[in-house]
C-alpha cells in the first residue's frame, strides 16, 4: 500500500552536488526504515544510505560516507539524499526503498525491504 516516488536526478559535474527526494504515499504509517539504493549499467544495486523513520538514525556505505547526507521529513512524508563532491562513479540509477518491519538483518541487505520506487537517473561527467 506504500507507493514512492524518486525525484531530482539528472547531470552534474564531477564535484558538483545534486539532491534526491523521496515521496511517499498511501499507508506510510508502518514504515520502520527508508534507505537508498542504486545500480549503475553492469553492476549489482548497492546500497547508499538509510535512515529510521522515527528516531532518524542513519547509515551509510563507505563509498559515500561525507559526501552523502540522508534526512527525512516524518511530515512531508519525504526522505532525501543531499549528494556533494559527486564523483562519475556514482553514476546510477538510485532508488529509494521503504522497510515496513523491524528485521534482524543488516541495513543494507536489499531484500529486507518490500517496497521500491521506480528509480532517478544520476549522471556524473568528469
Amino acid at each position: 500500500q506504500v507507493q514512492l516516488v524518486e525525484s531530482g536526478g539528472g547531470l552534474v559535474q564531477a564535484g558538483g552536488s545534486l539532491r534526491l527526494s523521496c515521496a511517499a504515499s498511501g499507508r506510510t504509517f508502518n514504515i520502520y526504515t527508508m534507505g537508498w539504493f542504486r545500480q549503475a549499467p553492469g553492476k549489482e544495486r548497492e546500497f547508499v544510505a538509510a535512515i529510521r523513520w522515527s528516531g532518524g538514525s542513519t547509515y551509510y556505505a563507505d563509498s559515500v560516507k561525507g559526501r552523502f547526507t540522508i534526512s527525512r521529513d516524518n511530515a512531508e512524508n519525504t526522505v532525501y539524499l543531499q549528494m556533494s563532491s559527486l564523483k562519475p562513479e556514482d553514476t546510477a540509477v538510485y532508488y529509494c526503498a521503504a522497510d515496513e518491519d523491524r528485521e534482524f538483518r543488516r541495513i543494507s541487505w536489499a531484500p529486507r525491504y518490500e517496497t521500491w520506487g521506480p528509480g532517478t537517473q544520476v549522471t556524473v561527467s568528469s
